[in-house]
């Protein structure tokens, strides 16, 4: 008979779960995992990765189009929609591999199938539709004295924005399109939307961008939001703020959007495709919650900082735990939470310390408080700014639009946030988190010798302006 008897059984195999389920075998805890469909969840096969290899291909490809500009010639560029989405699929599997490999080398007990708790320490877990190996584990009771969920989310839906997986899509069919469309309207400017816009715009298609609220990239920095914004327009995609899709009218082979910009006069548009990328929401149905009064808020399970539910031994990480809805988060949620089980030194999850990435071009990159946040929290503040045009390292690449904030607290000096745009700054944003998290102050970054020529030198030239001593500008 299979051992069903585990220290710690773990719902869910995304980027929280399996480092999760990692870290406890590292601790000496016996250690299960319960997937009902892909290791790596949504993030490695259907999120983070795949969209990367999308976005990547459309990077070359833009570059290959501007050859000239780098006195270079590529003549009858053109791109295989198959061949790009074939090469970003394999990608994910062969990081689902890997995680299969980091399973089997943690001697860690993959469960296949849906899983709920029937009470705190025992959950049934069903095969449902799932292409899970055959010979696993699967179908049964199992018992753990901790139970980790970390079932993730999916997209939102909103009433008349359903996809339907030809017409509307969600990100799932999104990254696995048979052709680019002519016309494609993205509802939502948040990181997925702004990613698929400029994946899209970049591969040839006429994009519309739709967001409700008066700035896209609604969590970044307005300054930093707005020079993005620019250069989206710049390249040709068409930005609506401040309005609303009201309805979607399906044709045989395009959509007639509503669109209601908040001046009375609603216009109509067709489409030959419309992505809908209005937010996700936590899985947290069919996994026996409510009978246990585990109490959630707004389609995620209430958490402390360490992970603790309101149950005991019933603890909750990642997307389903609440906002921020990033891979990283979900990880370092995870090592806090089985670290405090195992009753290791741990600190709370501070979400101002972690980090925003969005892969679109420019790419966006912030951590910390924006300008407007920080002035609303009462903060006196200095602000410094550098751009991407005083940098010889951005001149040379031919990347010289962009834009790199700091913002101090101007009695303390504490680095409240940093915020930026333009090219690879994705690479860079990690340097001011450091900062952050050691506490450092503007002189020890000052104090900081950056390399020369690179792009990271603009980190220290906004410090260096927020205190009135820039040097290239």
């Amino acid at each position: 008979m299979p051992d069903t008897s585990f220290d710690v059984v773990i719902i869910g195999s995304g980027p929280g779960g399996y480092v999760t389920a990692i870290r406890a075998a590292q601790l000496g805890f016996k250690t299960a995992i319960v997937e009902k469909q892909h290791l790596g969840g949504i993030c490695l096969n259907w999120g983070c990765i795949p969209t990367k290899a999308l976005l990547r291909s459309a990077e070359i490809y833009h570059y290959m189009q501007h050859a000239k500009d780098y006195g270079l010639s590529a003549e009858k560029v053109s791109y295989d929609p198959k061949a790009v989405v074939q090469r970003s699929r394999g990608v994910s599997k062969r990081l689902n591999e890997g995680v299969g490999f980091l399973m089997k080398k943690n001697k860690i007990t993959v469960v296949w199938g849906d899983a709920s708790i029937d009470a705190p320490g025992r959950i049934t877990v069903k095969v449902g539709s799932t292409d899970a190996p055959k010979g696993v584990l699967g179908a049964g009771s199992y018992h753990a004295k901790h139970i980790i969920v970390a079932t993730g989310a999916r997209p939102r839906v909103l009433p008349g924005l359903e996809g339907d997986k030809k017409l509307v899509w969600t990100y799932f069919e999104a990254m696995v399109p048979d052709r680019v469309p002519k016309s494609l309207l993205v509802v939502g400017s948040g990181a997925i939307g702004i990613e698929f816009a400029s994946f899209f715009r970049t591969m040839g298609a006429e994009v519309t961008v739709v967001e409700v609220l008066p700035q896209i990239l609604p969590v970044e920095d307005a300054e930093i939001a707005g020079l993005a914004r620019k250069q989206f327009e710049k390249q040709g995609i068409k930005i609506m703020t401040g309005a609303k899709v009201t309805k979607l009218d399906r044709k045989a082979d395009s959509v007639v959007a509503t669109i209601d910009a908040g001046d009375g006069k609603p216009v109509t548009a067709e489409f030959e495709r419309v992505i809908s990328a209005v937010g996700v929401v936590g899985n947290i149905e069919n996994l026996g919650l409510e009978k246990l009064g585990v109490k959630t808020d707004r389609g995620c399970i209430v958490i402390d900082g360490y992970g603790r539910t309101n149950v005991p031994g019933i603890y909750a990480i990642g997307d389903v735990a609440g906002p921020p809805m990033l891979a990283h988060k979900a990880e370092h949620e995870g090592v806090i939470c089985i670290e405090t089980i195992k009753g290791l030194k741990t600190h709370p999850m501070d979400k101002l310390l972690i980090p925003g990435c969005t892969y679109c071009h420019p790419q966006i990159a912030s951590v910390g408080l924006t300008e407007a946040k920080a002035k609303e929290a009462g903060k006196d503040i200095r602000v410094g700014r550098f751009p991407f045009a005083g940098n010889g390292k951005a001149i040379a690449l031919g990347e010289d639009q962009g834009l790199v904030k700091v913002i101090f607290d101007k009695a303390t000096g504490q680095l409240l946030g940093a915020h930026m745009v333009g090219a690879e700054v994705t690479e860079l944003i990690q340097g001011y988190v450091v900062a952050m998290n050691l506490e450092t102050t503007e002189q020890e970054l000052m104090h900081t010798i950056f390399p020369h020529p690179t792009l990271s030198e603009m980190m220290k030239e906004a410090v260096l302006d927020a205190y009135g001593r820039v040097l290239n500008m």
